[in-house]
């Protein structure tokens, strides 16, 4: 079955300021080699690339680029540091187990032909490559990375949750999409997160089984490789049941996270038995296996995604939300959920036309609504479509950077929701005539007032902010992305979730994974009582995203592709990679690393340390812009088709332990 959508143009490059992502780089296992890549050539090595610093990249990324003094200068030697720290040269490896642990390091930059991976897990990424090794396309591998992540990130993604799947098909020049957000049970009233006259605290909703939505993965996953995919669910699966079953090494941003969620995981015998062994999180350099995901993932490529949505791991999805196993000694009050094997039965991942809006020459396409990260992103482009961000200084791009995401999610905020419930004009946010009426409203030398009103695609007023404004509500911060290309150039950008880290803390006794707690990212209460809110729970209702894989196109071919986990700031991480990338300059890799800003229609701009250290900080503040500071904001990855043919991969270098860039065969 075949998907709609259009095409055409693209881009370059990027830099970033380290987060100060609890606990360095990663040493999780590679995947197989062989002794030649699908485009000929040495078989290379699977963490190859160039494994310089920016430098590195500079010489990769097509074309010449001015570069300002006042970009080069916000953070370079902290970035230059953090790659060098990270970016290793991986020795050929040949023959042996296929995923020894602790045997490859990361690197946040490879360059080379036959295909790219870009994720947070150099494991997952290995997966990826594995396939295309094997002739496999962009959509096998990307699948099989984002299986792997289930097993290396399983407090980010999994089988348990959702996400969203971007696809160019080179043959087509087309780009499609797959919407595959978890959704609310049939029952589900706008008074899901409401008792006794009031919306539930968050942590008390997060952890239960009213958090739990109908999981999309597995049917993202099998919609795309009947779409476009070359290998059948059970091959693709095989590299991450083997880590499964094998296991992986445990890093200190694993450990750190575990750490983080122990009080709620040791309530939940199944959670504790797999991720608190001996009763603490695992231990930095251990090997964790799963192998009650290995026997899942072999079920599930034995049977197919009926085995979840209508067969006996739903079953065992279904008992666990309505009544979660909690350990009888905590003192926890969890509350249950309404899920049915009917809901399950229900659920369809849905195969529709991306976003699209043109910046700078460029074809920019991404997820549309339920996703209201192909509208605000796109929407923020096309306001700053009209400002010169190439020849601004550095405070003055930040400054309408910052201003072009608040107005985009003043808008975003109340005309964004699920689309079989809600009006959403979408056209109208991605048109060029109502970014130009918002535009407007920015100053060179004034900092606008959040939370701002909201305008109105249907009835564009220029510089005018006449709806009732309403605070953004807020969103869990992690996901994890991934970026894939095969020899053929065809790309994927696709960011899987379970929402909030560790998701709702509670695992499927038996079958080795987390069920998420998205149904949070609803509304509990409208954000204000005098403005319609999209956003409230319903029947079978999809909760509004942030996400925003994103693809790139120039002339009709990939450019680049990029996404990012992070709940809300998803959208901005996403539109300050893009616009240093094709507006100031900086190559990929850079653009992904460089310091982050992220403005969400509240009273203060959040911050990195890079920035909050920094003189702009001063210079933003002196234009009325105020500020928090977040230690790390997004954890972005991106692909990129060079002129030579060749395929860069970019990760980043600190935040979160930092990502893995690999292609199948490296150059230098």
């Amino acid at each position: 079955m075949r998907r709609t959508s259009d095409s055409s143009g693209g881009d370059t490059g990027l830099r970033s300021g380290p987060g100060g992502s609890p606990g360095g780089a990663r040493g999780r296992a590679a995947g197989t080699r062989s002794d030649s890549g699908p485009d000929g050539g040495p078989g290379g090595g699977l963490g190859g690339g160039p494994g310089g610093g920016p430098g590195a990249s500079r010489t990769a990324v097509r074309g010449s680029r001015v570069r300002r003094t006042a970009v080069r200068a916000v953070a370079a030697l902290a970035v230059t540091a953090a790659v060098a720290a990270v970016t290793a040269a991986v020795p050929a490896r040949h023959g042996g187990p296929a995923h020894p642990p602790g045997s490859t390091a990361k690197t946040p930059l490879a360059v080379g032909y036959g295909g790219a991976v870009a994720s947070v897990d150099a494991d997952a990424s290995a997966a990826g490559i594995e396939v295309l090794r094997r002739g496999g396309n962009a959509v096998d591998a990307a699948v099989a990375t984002a299986a792997a992540l289930g097993v290396t990130e399983p407090y980010s993604s999994g089988i348990g949750g959702g996400g969203y799947f971007v696809y160019y098909d080179a043959r087509q020049h087309k780009v499609s999409t797959i919407d595959g957000r978890e959704t609310a049970p049939r029952s589900a009233t706008d008074q899901l997160f409401v008792e006794n006259g009031q919306p539930l605290a968050f942590a008390d909703a997060v952890t239960s089984g009213r958090s739990v939505g109908v999981p999309g993965t597995a049917a993202t996953w099998q919609t795309a490789l009947d779409s476009w995919g070359s290998r059948s669910l059970g091959d693709v699966l095989k590299p991450a049941e083997r880590i499964a079953r094998d296991g992986f090494t445990v890093d200190a941003t694993f450990n750190s996270q575990t750490a983080a969620n122990q009080d709620r995981f040791k309530d939940f015998p199944a959670t504790a038995a797999l991720f608190l062994p001996g009763g603490q999180p695992p231990a930095v350099g251990s090997t964790l296996r799963n192998p009650q995901l290995a026997t899942t993932y072999k079920e599930l490529g034995r049977k197919g995604i009926n085995a979840i949505y209508r067969g006996d791991i739903g079953a065992d999805i279904v008992r666990t939300v309505r009544k979660p196993p909690v350990d009888p000694a905590s003192t926890r009050v969890v509350r249950t959920g309404d899920l049915t094997a009917a809901d399950l039965a229900a659920y369809h991942a849905k195969t529709q036309a991306p976003t699209h809006t043109t910046y700078r020459g460029l074809d920019v396409y991404g997820p549309a609504p339920s996703s209201s990260g192909g509208t605000t992103v796109a929407e923020a482009l096309n306001i700053l479509e009209h400002t010169d961000l190439a020849h601004a200084d550095q405070a003055q791009y930040l400054h309408h950077y910052i201003e072009a995401s608040r107005i985009a999610f003043a808008d975003r905020g109340r005309w964004v929701g699920d689309p079989a419930f809600e009006q959403v004009p979408t056209a109208g946010l991605l048109s060029k005539g109502f970014a130009a009426s918002r535009a407007c409203l920015i100053k060179d030398d004034a900092a606008l007032t959040s939370p701002l009103p909201p305008g109105d695609p249907a009835h564009p007023t220029p510089c005018a902010a006449t709806g009732k404004a309403a605070p953004t509500t807020y969103e869990g911060e992690n996901t994890t992305h991934l970026t894939v290309a095969d020899k053929w150039g065809n790309v994927v950008a696709y960011t899987l979730t379970i929402e909030q880290t560790g998701g709702s803390a509670i695992t499927v006794p038996g079958r080795g994974f987390l069920l998420n707690n998205e149904l949070t990212d609803f509304s509990f209460v409208p954000a204000s009582p005098a403005v319609h809110d999209p956003n409230l729970p319903g029947p079978g209702k999809r909760p509004r995203s942030s996400i925003s894989p994103t693809i790139v196109l120039k002339n009709g071919r990939v450019d680049f592709a990029v996404g990012s986990p992070g709940g809300a700031t998803i959208i901005t991480t996403v539109l300050q990679v893009l616009t240093e990338h094709v507006d100031r300059g900086l190559p990929l890799v850079d653009a992904i690393a460089a310091p982050r800003a992220s403005q969400r229609n509240a009273a203060a701009t959040e911050l990195e340390p890079a920035l909050w250290n920094s003189p702009l900080k001063a210079q933003l503040e002196a234009l009325g812009q105020h500020f928090t500071q977040n230690p790390e904001i997004g954890a972005a990855t991106g692909v990129q088709r060079l002129s030579d043919g060749r395929w860069l991969a970019a990760a980043e270098p600190v935040r979160r332990g930092g990502g893995s860039a690999l292609v199948v065969v490296p150059t230098r």
